[in-house]
């Protein structure tokens, strides 16, 4: 072997190993944070019970695995079929996955930097030139004709790593939209969930005030016949009267906000409110789930999509480092091409018409009026950004969490002591009818009881369906197992075909 070739053997094997660097830091996974719970405090084995419809206790499993489709824990066939629908025909998903696929084909297209480009080139152009390029311009040329075809071959040795650093960016970048669509995912059923629950509760409200309104004409009627008989004052009327309008006033707000919910509903499954034919729900027909399974902290950072979703920015802010730092360094270009020159076709492609080149080159930044380096701090403390950002969304998962299980916990609380007052209540005004009709009291006691048993009675709803969506609340706040349904984790297949 000659000494030329060892050297070129050397100088291969350099290159090669400078190819296989790349400059600038190495992602690591963040550390989750230190503790192994939620709350500062224990938290309980189940929540306090009531004796009213949804005020069964709920049991917190932890450890346990959150289903796919946790909504059918609350037993409603007609929300299972509208979330389907919704992860159908939802835009937004439809969007989130549209923005991966733009992701995807962006790093295919990058990849060609680690690939040689080759063109082919063909040509044919009409010349005339002086003669006093060739320092006789008495002598006249005539036009002739040119044609040239070539194939040119480039290649840029990616020695410092940048290009494969921004390879690394835009990987993470398609991690970041992945978790955009479980990140949508879960955000739409959840909100399909608690607006239903939103929609239920404003159904039972707009019942129980009905029910009251009802019950208050039949108490007016009753105290027009004692004023009739002189049993009652006419001031008394009037407050029976007022009483009535403030209860009836309170139903177009309710009625108001009942159809802007179910327009809503119509929005996040993809239809316009025209269109949609949406069911009723009711807070009878939605059954409060009672095994509520609780992961573990551990096993948070790694459900919760935008805690993954700040992790791959935050890899993308670290591989954006090694892009700004390789700009420093000496970057090589290698290039030749292959090709025939003629003036006649005959001739293009014969022994003397064809021309080549081979050439390399090498660019080393020498002064830039320090742009370089000011791109590369700044590209330090995008990460810094970045790892703050991720810190924040890590601490704000782990009180999603804590508010839902205290909220949870709380809720079973008032629910209970909301059943108590409403049986009270209920009772209280039953008693008070009886003596008024008796005339053992006046008016002002069956008014005051009346007003009482409304507020117990809504305070009831109220507390019914903040359990229901509470319960929503903690599966998001886990994470809602989307990574058990592929719909969440893949974007739905390109039905166009390929293009080039």
């Amino acid at each position: 072997m000659s000494v030329r070739s060892i050297r070129l053997g050397l100088l291969a094997a350099a290159c090669a190993a400078l190819a296989a660097c790349a400059v600038g830091p190495d992602f690591r996974r963040p550390q989750p944070p230190a503790g192994s719970g939620y709350a500062a405090g224990p938290l309980p084995a189940q929540t306090a019970s009531a004796p009213v419809a949804g005020g069964a206790e709920q049991q917190f499993l932890y450890g346990r695995d959150i289903p796919a489709e946790w909504w059918q824990l609350y037993r409603s066939p007609a929300l299972d079929q509208l979330i389907r629908t919704a992860l159908a025909d939802s835009p937004s998903l439809e969007a989130a996955q549209a923005a991966l696929r733009v992701s995807q084909e962006n790093l295919r297209a990058a990849t060609a930097v680690l690939y040689p480009k080759v063109d082919a080139q063909l040509g044919a152009q009409r010349e005339k030139i002086s003669g006093a390029s060739q320092d006789e311009p008495q002598v006249s040329i005539p036009a002739f004709n040119l044609y040239n075809a070539s194939v040119s071959v480039s290649y840029s040795l990616d020695v410092a790593g940048g290009a494969r650093r921004e390879l690394e960016s835009l990987e993470a970048q398609i991690d970041y939209q992945r978790y955009q669509i479980a990140a949508t995912y879960l955000t739409l059923t959840a909100n399909i969930v608690t607006t239903a629950v939103s929609e239920a509760s404003l159904r039972a409200q707009i019942g129980a005030t009905r029910d009251i309104v009802d019950a208050e004409q039949r108490a007016l009627a009753l105290v027009e016949q004692q004023l009739a008989l002189g049993a009652v004052s006419r001031a008394e009327l009037l407050a029976q009267r007022a009483q009535l309008a403030q209860t009836r006033a309170a139903l177009p707000p309710l009625e108001k906000a009942l159809a802007q919910t179910r327009n809503a509903l119509a929005t996040l499954i993809g239809k316009t409110a025209a269109t949609a034919q949406l069911p009723k729900f009711e807070l009878a027909a939605l059954e409060l789930p009672r095994e509520l399974p609780v992961s573990l902290p551990s096993a948070l950072l790694h459900q919760r999509p935008d805690v993954q979703a700040a992790e791959a920015l935050l890899h993308q802010a670290s591989a954006q480092i090694g892009v700004a730092t390789a700009a420093e360094y000496p970057q090589f270009n290698l290039s030749a091409s292959y090709g025939s020159l003629a003036t006649t076709t005959g001739t293009l492609f014969g022994s003397n018409s064809m021309v080549w080149n081979v050439g390399a080159g090498l660019l080393q930044p020498v002064f830039h009026g320090g742009a370089l380096k000011a791109q590369e701090r700044a590209a330090v403390a995008a990460y810094d950004q970045a790892q703050a950002q991720y810190r924040r969304t890590v601490l704000g998962a782990f009180q999603d969490v804590a508010d839902a299980l205290r909220a949870l916990e709380s809720d079973a609380q008032a629910l209970a002591a909301q059943a108590e007052a409403a049986a009270a209540a209920r009772a209280s005004l039953e008693l008070a009818r009886q003596q008024f009709e008796l005339g053992a009291v006046n008016y002002l006691v069956l008014l005051n009881a009346d007003r009482q048993y409304q507020q117990a009675r809504l305070s009831l709803i109220a507390a019914q369906a903040a359990r229901l969506a509470d319960t929503a609340a903690l599966f998001q706040a886990l994470g809602g197992g989307w990574w058990h349904d592929a719909a969440a984790r893949a974007p739905k297949p390109d039905t166009a075909g390929s293009r080039n």
